[in-house]
């Protein structure tokens, strides 16, 4: 226990620090190895093993017997017991005693039955001893809510901990045997399990890989609703007895932490307030392991006063079953019947994949004739979803489309999953061709880019190239929508004239056939244009690759990135000299000359456009909002925008000379996902003169409200824009409400709040060093910060990280708790009994 508390008084003092750093510093791990428990349920005429029942109900029959090693020297008794809820002490004669040692006990175990009214069931094991059975029912008794507690958090912990296991033996089996995957199955692993990956790890040499992505191994576990969900049990009351509630310590009731490390800082600290002189209480995770329940232990259990009871928490006791979320990744996927294993990619519940308690899973296919087929289905997290061999379904006759559904049991509950639409052989040899456009798309000497369509794809294995002599090249291809393919064909050293593209799919023995005709690589120049005043044009035609630069007077350009429209190409054509571009005159039908590879001079008719629109900004003002001063934020940046302030900018008119009446003035964000028109026809602008326009942005009434980051602004005139200008930053901010600090400078300060998901980070110091990492969507209400070193709290908002702005808060000050006080006394208990270097005062003043 001694090892407890330290642990513990590290978690907390490091509270305000960065999360992973808490993490490391958390209570020891659970890797000591405990016996093992064979349990059985029996419900009506169903037998199921523990690892596939998620929970228990009224009426259950329960066999337990404990497996101790054949060296045990050590008696145990087993207790099993049924709690009531937070508030309701439980009968006496709901404890049921087994001496696991001797007797019927030792050689039959135990069987139980779950009694009516009854909320949660834990097994106790603890060293025989005088009056042990009723030091353990009245230590239940005498504190129910923090037993009940106990068993919510350790059914809890379990369940993540399943997820974790599950994704580190996949990591680990990859690393060793294909770490070249790990790659591709990695972000499968982190869907099917709730685990969160860093991308970074993925970017790394393959053998690097497995140690990133284990790296900070409790933290990986993201919250998952539905383990939550069956963990919980139903409680009678508040449980006030249970003064030490992770609800009110700052480290536990925040939200930042994964599940997993929540449950373990509770665990150990109601374990560790009610330890006796007879008895202390050592938590014991039940992990699956085939039909049994393996126990690991965090602490080694003592055989001296006080010893160790192991505390093992039974699944919860549930009047209707939790059944798990799945459903299809992609719902309007069409999967084909004819493989011999076919996946089907599902989500949304990560303990069917880690836990057996979905079992007997069938994929159910009903034929043509109505005969129903039932496929074995195997949930496996590292290919993402349900793993079927559907080899028997391509002598059965299913039609051109069916529907197929997962199904099986949730422990003993029959359980209907997704439905997937299922594609045989036959349906596969529908007809191929070319998408509208492609036809006269490929040319010789590239590789090039040709889509197919078709009614279903999902049966295509691979495409192969034949040309005229009969040799083939694997083409690589990807599906860009349902229906169409794209195909990258290897034409760079291929001769013009008729070519074969052959489609192989699975269930079909030869391939299909689909005649193409590839073209000689002849450049085709059709137009240059650009706007007077810019340095840039766009040259349109097709193998624009061919061309090295283009001519037009004294101006020279030279080809930026080539983009591919079908069979046309457009070609952003760079002026060298910006002067002598800017000279061009607005005109039409102008000759230009384009100079190819080759070495030939080819001539094209260019465009001047008239010149586009131009303005300089002049200056700008923020008239904040009621809710900006209700944030409690002092930004540090005037170009910081709040999302619900109005943001006035002036601008002066360049090109055209004065503003036309149909004059607009653009606002976006940086990627143009918002965007909002002002004019002077509806108020945006207001001119001061003829030069000069003042234009008004209301931006939650413009963009919304999950518009954020950069501004940009660019006049438009007509159908012409110009160019894009920088004008402010957009930010969101959170409602900050209070800041409470406990008088110990070591703990950490709590900041709540609203809208907290808007905050990047908090620290005591502008350099952030450290600093507090808000996880992303956090959705709590109040945040575990450091305490103020200079009376000032720095925050980054999630909006603009970049910015340092600070909390215009004040420090509400906690008064010491008992604990607090109790250290102090024996600090200074400590002092007064410290060897004497000084002659002894007259008078010692006794410690306070």
């Amino acid at each position: 226990m001694a090892l407890q508390r330290w642990l513990l008084c590290i978690v907390l003092s490091l509270v305000g620090s960065l999360a992973g750093v808490v993490q490391a510093a958390g209570p020891a791990p659970f890797d000591l190895a405990g016996p093992t428990l064979d349990v059985v349920v029996t419900r009506g005429k169903v037998i199921l093993p523990a690892s596939e029942v998620p929970h228990l109900a009224e009426g259950d029959k329960i066999w337990i017997k404990p497996e101790f090693p054949a060296t045990q020297s050590a008696d145990y008794l087993m207790v099993a017991a049924f709690l009531s809820g937070s508030t309701n002490p439980p009968p006496e004669d709901w404890f049921y005693p087994c001496k696991t040692w001797t007797g019927k006990c030792k050689r039959e175990g135990l069987t139980v039955t779950v009694p009516k009214g009854a909320q949660q069931m834990l097994v106790m094991l603890a060293p025989a001893t005088n009056g042990d059975m009723n030091a353990l029912v009245s230590a239940v008794r005498g504190r129910p809510g923090a037993f009940v507690r106990a068993t919510q958090d350790l059914n809890q912990a379990a369940l993540d901990r399943s997820r974790l296991e599950r994704y580190l033996a996949a990591v680990h089996s990859l690393s060793q045997g294909a770490p070249s995957l790990m790659k591709e199955v990695a972000p499968l692993l982190a869907r099917s399990l709730q685990i969160k990956v860093d991308e970074k790890c993925l970017d790394k040499i393959p053998m690097l890989q497995a140690a990133c992505l284990t790296q900070g191994q409790e933290a990986l576990i993201l919250n998952d609703g539905h383990s939550m969900s069956i963990a919980a049990t139903l409680t009678s009351g508040p449980g006030a007895d249970l003064v030490m509630a992770a609800a009110a310590t700052p480290e536990l009731g925040y939200g930042i932490y994964s599940p997993y490390i929540a449950s373990v800082l509770d665990i150990v600290r109601i374990f560790d307030s009610f330890s006796t002189a007879q008895y202390q209480y050592i938590p014991a995770l039940a992990s699956q392991q085939g039909d049994k329940l393996a126990l690991t232990l965090n602490a080694p259990p003592s055989f001296h006063s006080p010893k160790s009871v192991l505390v093992v928490a039974m699944p919860a006791i549930e009047k209707k079953s939790q059944l798990p979320p799945l459903h299809a990744v992609d719902p309007t996927e069409i999967y084909c019947a004819s493989r011999d294993q076919l996946v089907l990619p599902v989500e949304g519940a990560p303990l069917a994949f880690s836990t057996g308690f979905a079992h007997d899973i069938t994929l159910n296919v009903t034929g043509q004739d109505g005969k129903l087929i039932r496929l074995p289905a195997r949930a496996d997290a590292a290919q993402g979803g349900y793993v079927v061999n559907t080899a028997s379904l391509q002598s059965v006759n299913l039609g051109d489309t069916v529907r197929a559904s997962l199904v099986g049991y949730w422990g003993f509950e029959p359980y209907q999953g997704p439905t997937f639409t299922l594609r045989n052989a036959n349906a596969a040899t529908d007809a191929w061709e070319l998408a509208d456009g492609d036809e006269n798309a490929l040319v010789v000497g590239r590789q090039d880019t040709v889509r197919l369509r078709a009614s279903s794809t999902s049966c295509v294995d691979g495409f192969m190239l034949r040309d005229p002599a009969g040799k083939e090249l694997k083409a690589e291809w990807k599906t860009v929508k349902p229906g169409i393919v794209e195909v990258k064909l290897p034409l760079q050293t291929a001769q013009p004239g008729a070519m074969t593209l052959l489609v192989q799919q699975s269930g079909v023995s030869e391939p299909r056939s689909i005649p193409l005709q590839v073209f000689s690589n002849a450049t085709r120049l059709d137009s240059f244009a650009m706007h007077a005043g810019d340095g840039q044009g766009l040259l349109k035609g097709s193998r624009l690759d061919e061309v090295v630069s283009l001519a037009i007077g004294g101006a020279t350009f030279v080809p930026g990135e080539l983009s591919t429209q079908g069979k046309d190409d457009e070609l952003p054509m760079v002026a060298q000299d910006l002067q002598a571009a800017a000279a061009l005159r607005p005109d039409r039908g102008i000759a230009a000359r384009a100079t190819l590879k080759d070495g030939r001079v080819v001539r094209v008719t260019a465009t001047i456009d008239p010149p586009r629109p131009r303005v300089t900004l002049i200056g700008k003002s923020v008239q904040p909002s009621r809710s900006s001063g209700e944030s409690n934020i002092t930004l540090a940046n005037q170009g910081e925008l709040p999302q619900d302030a109005r943001l006035t900018f002036s601008v002066r008119a360049q090109v055209p000379a004065t503003f036309p009446p149909d004059q607009i003035i653009e606002v976006a964000t940086q990627d143009e996902a918002f965007a909002t028109r002002l004019s002077i026809a509806n108020g945006g602008i207001r001119l001061g003169d003829a030069r000069v326009g003042v234009v008004s942005l209301d931006p939650a009434r413009a963009f919304g409200f999950s518009a954020f980051g950069p501004l940009k602004f660019r006049p438009v005139v007509g159908n012409i824009a110009g160019d894009w200008q920088p004008l402010v930053s957009l930010v969101r901010l959170p409602v900050l409400k209070d800041l409470k600090c406990p008088a110990d400078p070591e703990l950490a300060c709590k900041l709540s709040g609203s809208d907290l998901f808007l905050v990047d980070s908090v620290s005591a110091n502008p350099r952030f060093e450290p600093a507090v990492q808000v996880s992303d969507g956090f959705p709590g209400y109040s945040l575990p910060v450091p305490h103020p070193a200079d009376g000032k709290l720095y925050l980054k908002l999630r909006d603009d990280p970049s910015i340092v702005n600070t909390i215009a808060l004040e420090i509400q000050r906690l008064p010491p708790t008992q604990e607090d006080i109790d250290r102090v006394a024996r600090q200074k208990a400590a002092e007064t009994v410290a060897p004497i270097t000084q002659p002894i005062a007259s008078e010692v003043e006794p410690p306070p």
